[in-house]
């Protein structure tokens, strides 16, 4: 499975740089998908919400489909301009790969955590709290660490290379990324119609070193365009 998410470094500069590219790709890939699924037969969606109706919380707890999130999130500084009407401030995040915003007052997500920071990628809304452990959030949510150091310390303490403290003391960040999918649903395409689509909304939670001492818990909002044999385009 291929994340098009991305907050941050992974475990390694190895691990990231192809990160990087799948990000840009995606960006790049983001305006297509929007306008090819405008032409998808849709059943009873956000989409026909107003994107001004929809509330931040809302994206951020999971609570859209695809078609609706990918309109409230290309009415935030397009057309519409949402985040000039709702008071929003950008912030100078110093993460080149999300854009971040500061709100007038602060939102509860995951039924306590309070923020008045958010923050959006490629394909994600995500709060951002004052949470040094993902962990602690992560457990409720039953989100795992796909990022998880721990196999490969133990390894490594088993096979005599180095002592866990030493391991330890060589890690200066502890990388969480995970996802938990909520919704996974393909439509074929309709008898002489030439798309079909699959979309995919997942919790996620993460952190990235541009924002120390941070978790980043939101959802992301995944499209995939297939052609009339299902293979995506």
């Amino acid at each position: 499975m291929v994340w098009y998410q991305v907050t941050g470094e992974c475990s390694s500069e190895a691990l990231f740089k192809p990160a990087i590219a799948v990000m840009v790709q995606a960006m790049l890939h983001s305006l297509t998908l929007f306008a090819l699924s405008v032409a998808l037969p849709l059943q009873a969606s956000d989409a026909d919400s107003e994107p001004a109706q929809i509330r931040e919380v809302d994206a951020i707890e999971c609570r859209l489909d695809v078609p609706g999130y990918m309109q409230f999130a290309m009415a935030i500084s397009g057309e519409e301009d949402l985040a000039k009407a709702r008071r929003w401030k950008k912030i100078d995040s110093g993460n080149p790969f999300m854009n971040e915003y500061e709100l007038p007052a602060p939102i509860v997500v995951a039924s306590s955590y309070s923020t008045k920071r958010i923050a959006f990628t490629a394909d994600a809304i995500l709060a951002i709290l004052d949470l040094a452990d993902p962990g602690v959030i992560a457990r409720d949510a039953q989100v795992e660490n796909a990022m998880d150091p721990e196999p490969m310390i133990a390894e490594m303490v088993r096979s005599g290379k180095a002592t866990r403290a030493e391991i330890e003391a060589e890690i200066k960040f502890r990388k969480f990324l995970g996802e938990r999918i909520l919704a996974d649903v393909t439509t074929p395409a309709a008898k002489g119609e030439s798309f079909g689509s699959r979309t995919v909304v997942a919790r996620s939670i993460s952190n990235v070193t541009t924002h120390p001492g941070k978790t980043f818990y939101g959802c992301a909002y995944r499209m995939e365009v297939l052609d009339e044999k299902g293979v995506p385009l």
